[in-house]
C-alpha cells in the first residue's frame, strides 16, 4: 500500500462520516416532531377515555393533549385536579 491510497481512504472515510453526522443532524428536528405528535395523541387518548368515566370533563385540545402526553399519569391528574378545582 503506497501513501496516496492510505489518504484516499482516510479521506473516504472521514467524507463517510461527515455525511452520516449531518444526516443525523438534519433529522433530529423531524425526530422530536414525530415523538411530540405521538406522545399528543396518546394524550388524547387519555383524555378522551378520562372524560367517558365521568370524573372530570377536560376539553380534548392541543395545549391538554400535550401536557398529558408529556407528563404521562401525573400530567392527567395535574390537568383533573385543575379542572375540578378552577372550572367549576
Amino acid at each position: 500500500m503506497n501513501v496516496e491510497m492510505l489518504e484516499y481512504a482516510a479521506g473516504a472515510v472521514v467524507g463517510v462520516v461527515l455525511i452520516v453526522v449531518v444526516i443525523n443532524i438534519l433529522t433530529l428536528p423531524f425526530q422530536l416532531l414525530f415523538k411530540l405528535i405521538i406522545n399528543s395523541v396518546i394524550g388524547a387518548i387519555m383524555l378522551y377515555v378520562i372524560n367517558m368515566v365521568g370524573l372530570v370533563m377536560i376539553k380534548i385540545t392541543f395545549i391538554h393533549c400535550f401536557i398529558a402526553g408529556t407528563f404521562g399519569v401525573p400530567g392527567v391528574i395535574g390537568l383533573m385536579i385543575y379542572m375540578y378545582l378552577f372550572k367549576n
